[in-house]
């Protein structure tokens, strides 16, 4: 029976795996195609801001990125194949198993981390390649080497700092808290979000930039005057050199509970006037008064919920582990492949998502327009859709799958309608 189950969750594995890869080129493709065909017209709504250079340098620079990512996307699912059905974790396996036999927890840990180190290393030239060759080329690139291999290297110690007390927690209460261990580790998963939410600011985010006070005392004026006015407490107004590592500007809300900071790009900055800046606060305290941000966390809590409950269940079927190219059953085995494989059941929920958060971005730039300036605002969001090289003619299924923000016709038509 166990075997025949097997079977079976190999086959629908195989072919959800090459049908989503599938989906994944050909929405790149459609994606590449529309904006090569609609390359050599800015559109209407943007002919007066936005010149026929700027608008082919969008395309032509999104064109890269998605021929960067289809590769991409192909490599990783080779990766997942040889990991699961190609023997790769169970090889892993069994070499920690003749090195540490008895130790069963940290030998789990370590092939959970050994895998996830592979992954990692494949990774690295596709981040080199984005960074060093397409957004040098089209200008954005600012890191040096020798930043970007500091960066990988933070990167793997805060991953190990904060990911090994999480994963031999789970591995404990996997194999020493009942049948309710997935209970538990949900508990126990939940509040390690919150607690690296609210150190974020402070403690993760000064290892990879340099905070400074805003210093522009008529512009940090203005700003505490519109959070007073939309009831939004904050530790501070903060500049971050973006400049260091790219020309791209953005600004965001960061932190959790009374540790929320304002956080500009110095880019960003230097390309607004006073009044775009206060539009684009203002969407983001849009955000903040519509509580999107309290909204993702619990749908994240109950995502993971469902999910570590299916876990506690899949982790007692032996056809879970057989389908997967796994023989032999173990807790830190049925962790690493429901980490693995789960992504790839959960790609058909991509649209949903994406919509979500389309919605939220029109509720804040609605918000925004009421409570500062649509005008500015849409001037801000232009100036950024040109400096950062965003395209204005995406494929509307590619945008429908993977877009987090509306497309920039639809979002500054809308906008459009409150200046009249």
């Amino acid at each position: 029976m166990a075997s025949t189950l097997g079977q079976t969750l190999s086959f629908v594995f195989i072919s959800v795996l090459a049908l989503t890869t599938i989906t994944r080129i050909w929405l790149g493709s459609r994606h590449i195609g529309f904006m090569l065909n609609h390359r050599n017209r800015v559109p209407e709504a943007f002919t007066k801001n936005i010149s026929l250079d700027a608008h082919q340098k969008a395309a032509d620079y999104t064109t890269a990125k998605t021929k960067l990512v289809i590769g991409e996307s192909i490599v990783q699912a080779l990766l997942l194949f040889t990991f699961t059905l190609g023997g790769g974790l169970q090889y892993i396996d069994y070499v920690w198993r003749d090195l540490m036999p008895e130790q069963e927890m940290l030998r789990g840990a370590l092939v959970i981390l050994s895998a996830l180190m592979v992954s990692s290393v494949i990774d690295l030239p596709f981040d080199y390649y984005k960074t060093f060759v397409i957004d040098t080329h089209f200008g954005f690139n600012k890191m040096t080497r020798k930043m970007f291999v500091m960066d990988a290297i933070k990167q793997g110690i805060l991953g190990l700092v904060l990911g090994a007390p999480i994963l031999f927690a789970a591995l404990w209460l996997m194999q020493g808290a009942g049948q309710y261990w997935w209970l538990y580790l949900w508990a126990v998963w939940s509040v390690f979000n919150l607690l690296v939410l609210a150190i974020y600011p402070t403690f993760i985010a000064p290892l990879f930039n340099k905070f400074s006070p805003l210093q522009d005392e008529a512009l940090k004026s203005r700003i505490e005057a519109l959070l007073k006015k939309c009831g939004f407490k904050s530790q501070g107004l903060f500049v971050m050199d973006g400049s260091a590592r790219s020309s791209h500007g953005n600004a965001y809300f960061t932190g959790f509970g009374k540790n929320k900071r304002v956080v500009f790009f110095d880019t960003l900055l230097e390309r607004l006037n006073a009044d775009e800046i206060e539009a684009v606060l203002a969407h983001e305290l849009g955000h903040f008064k519509h509580k999107h941000v309290i909204k993702r966390i619990a749908m994240m809590f109950t995502i993971s919920f469902l999910g570590l409950a299916l876990l506690g269940w899949l982790n007692q079927q032996t056809w879970f582990f057989l389908g997967l190219g796994v023989n032999d059953m173990s807790s830190y085995m049925a962790l690493i492949l429901f980490l693995l494989v789960s992504p790839v059941f959960l790609f058909v929920l991509r649209p949903m998502m994406a919509s979500y958060s389309r919605k939220n971005e029109f509720e804040a730039d609605a918000y925004a327009a009421t409570h500062s300036s649509a005008k500015h605002l849409v001037k801000a969001l232009v100036k950024l859709y040109r400096d950062n090289a965003s395209t204005l003619t995406p494929d509307p299924l590619h945008s429908a799958f993977y877009d987090s923000h509306p497309p920039a016709s639809i979002r500054i038509a809308k906008l459009a309608k409150f200046t009249g």
